[in-house]
């Protein structure tokens, strides 16, 4: 497509003439949203028309959307596993799509239970690629200068797997950080980062995080920006952060690197990087030693203009945690993107968290929304859904995302909840809502992760005048007892351990919880008495950190690691119910009349 770079972008004046081209293509993307759309949808169907999958449904090489949508059936992970395991079996044959599947890309370990195989093909590496060219470009118009400093970024490798047939499988992050795209960039000066890449690329967790720590120590005055994938990584950077900065500091006043640090590729690169810095390690000991953390991020790292970490869905409850840490620095949430697909970027990058829209590109595959209705019967397969195009979407509405994609993926449902919050030229805007899945039932209520995240974020309103924030949760449906109850686990950061919460305070939080829970649960609790008093668990600090390297030990990645919003795993609740160190329940019954129906 040819842009006219020097056309004026309506998002903004560019920094530079590559940023200009950027801002153009995605002008040009988001004004013929539908034209593009079309494309898309007939460069796949072409290209995958000899494939077992469409052939199956006598597509009969047809490429238009009445034919693709009349014929082709919405489906979930369940429905293609087989077709999936064969690939993963080593049958090379033409199944889903026409090119060959060169590795799976594995979802978060914490989603719906288990790590679902998501095929993928070498060309998506560029598709993936061109919406990160598309991020700074768009930063660049709200924070200037970031040229001339470098980006701290936690970035993690996992150990891949193989499939039995012989093809890689790993987190779509890994598949990134290990392609020569990412490993051979080209010299970018709005994209520097302090961590070499022998630290990115090394498999060991602690050695990558200690080396980019030190890294990032080493540089604290260059560093303009910090961040990870996920608002918890960064959480979990600066936890090790205050568990190793005594040897950080050894290690920048001696100009020597910490013989845990065994990784032959660190080594020479940090004997490149080191030298004594006395003073520097001074100020990391006077900043790290003492029991206050509040601000820790910008007294260490003090030209920080914002930090890069998804603050959306179910990691918004990170937020006033960041904020502690971060003094309040600005939270940017740029991208949308999972295993299946990348979705599209964040146009207004340093609006509130709460506001984040993902403006959706539709280059990226073919998308389609189903109209979610919470309170509509659950589909049948004898009445399909009525699925709507990316330019028929209504504003306000909620829709489950279904896409199409190059890799062979056919109206399939990712399983996120989407709201329209407007448009950018014809391209809609969402807000992303929750992952469609109920976490908690004990009786006929459903509560899902946005309920329960409201409900937390509720009740920990009552903490703040303790200066106590809830750092973590998560949540078990316990049916051991009868009635069955909801236990929630709070892992607390107290901040005056002088003016701790009492244990009265904690039972008015389940009281709390209770009272933001929907009408069914209310009901069940009042007029039922099918469930019993919410329940509240404090555990001991750094419960969560245990959590995540038992899951990491079993397989999860520590990129697309999300500490689970709801537990049923035996050695997990066990784990957490060896770490209590006191319990609460609701001391009455929640409101519930029979007119108030939410």
């Amino acid at each position: 497509m040819a842009i006219d770079s020097a056309m004026p972008s309506p998002l903004g004046p560019p920094a530079c003439e590559k940023d200009a081209k950027a801002l153009q293509f995605i002008e040009e993307m988001t004004r013929n949203v539908d034209s593009v759309q079309e494309r898309v949808l007939r460069e796949i169907l072409s290209r995958n028309s000899e494939t077992e999958y469409l052939g199956r449904f006598g597509l009969g090489g047809a490429t238009d959307r009445d034919s693709f949508k009349a014929k082709i059936p919405v489906v979930t992970y369940e429905d293609l596993q087989p077709e999936i395991r064969r690939i993963a079996s080593g049958d090379r044959s033409n199944i889903l799509c026409s090119h060959p599947i060169s590795e799976f890309l594995t979802s978060s370990g914490t989603s719906a239970g288990e790590r679902k195989l998501m095929p993928t093909i070498q060309e998506e590496l560029d598709r993936r690629q061109l919406l990160y060219s598309l991020l700074m470009p768009v930063m660049n118009l709200y924070v200037p200068g970031l040229d001339k400093g470098k980006g701290l970024y936690f970035l993690f490798i996992k150990a891949e797997t193989k499939t039995p047939g012989g093809l890689v499988a790993r987190p779509v992050l890994t598949s990134y950080y290990k392609s020569d795209l990412f490993k051979t960039r080209p010299y970018d000066p709005y994209n520097v980062y302090t961590s070499p890449n022998e630290a990115i690329l090394c498999a060991d967790s602690f050695q990558s995080m200690y080396t980019q720590m030190l890294c990032g120590l080493l540089m604290r005055e260059e560093v303009l920006r910090v961040g990870a994938v996920f608002a918890s990584g960064l959480l979990r950077a600066i936890k090790f952060l205050q568990l190793n900065w005594q040897q950080l500091a050894h290690d920048i006043a001696t100009g020597s690197l910490n013989p845990k640090v065994t990784d032959p590729a660190i080594r020479e690169c940090m004997s490149k990087i080191l030298s004594p810095k006395p003073d520097l390690a001074e100020l990391i000991q006077k900043e790290c030693s003492g029991e206050n953390w509040d601000g820790i991020i910008t007294r260490i790292w003090p030209n920080t203009k914002y930090l890069d970490v998804i603050v959306t869905g179910a990691m918004a409850q990170y937020i006033p945690t960041l904020e502690y840490y971060s003094g309040g620095l600005p939270m940017a949430c740029t991208m949308y993107a999972s295993s299946e697909c990348y979705f599209g970027l964040n146009l207004k990058p340093m609006c509130k968290p709460s506001e984040v829209s993902y403006t959706i590109m539709p280059n990226m595959a073919y998308f389609e929304f189903l109209p979610h209705d919470p309170s509509a019967p659950p589909l049948s397969r004898d009445s399909p859904p009525r699925l709507v195009d990316l330019v028929d979407v209504e504003a306000g509405k909620e829709y489950e995302l279904v896409i199409t994609t190059y890799a062979g993926l056919c109206r399939y449902r990712v399983g996120d909840i989407l709201q329209v919050t407007g448009f950018h030229n014809a391209t809609p805007q969402f807000r992303f809502v929750r992952r469609k899945n109920v976490l908690l039932s004990i009786d006929s209520d459903k509560t899902d992760e946005s309920e329960l995240q409201k409900a937390v974020e509720s009740a920990s309103a009552l903490l703040r005048e303790f200066n106590t924030s809830v750092v973590e949760y998560t949540s078990y449906a316990d049916t051991k007892t009868i009635p069955g109850h909801y236990v929630i686990y709070w892992e607390l950061l107290v901040k005056e351990p002088t003016n701790a919460p009492a244990h009265e305070v904690l039972n008015r939080c389940c009281l709390a919880m209770e009272e933001c829970l929907n009408s069914v649960y209310r009901q069940s609790r009042v007029a039922d008495n099918s469930i019993g008093p919410l329940e509240i668990r404090v555990v001991k600090n750094g419960t969560f950190e245990e959590l995540m390297d038992y899951a990491i030990s079993r397989g999860a990645s520590i990129n697309q690691y999300k500490a689970p919003r709801c537990v049923n795993f035996t050695p997990i609740v066990e784990l957490l119910n060896s770490r209590v160190v006191s319990a609460h329940f609701s001391p009455s019954a929640p409101h519930w009349t029979p007119e108030r129906r939410h």
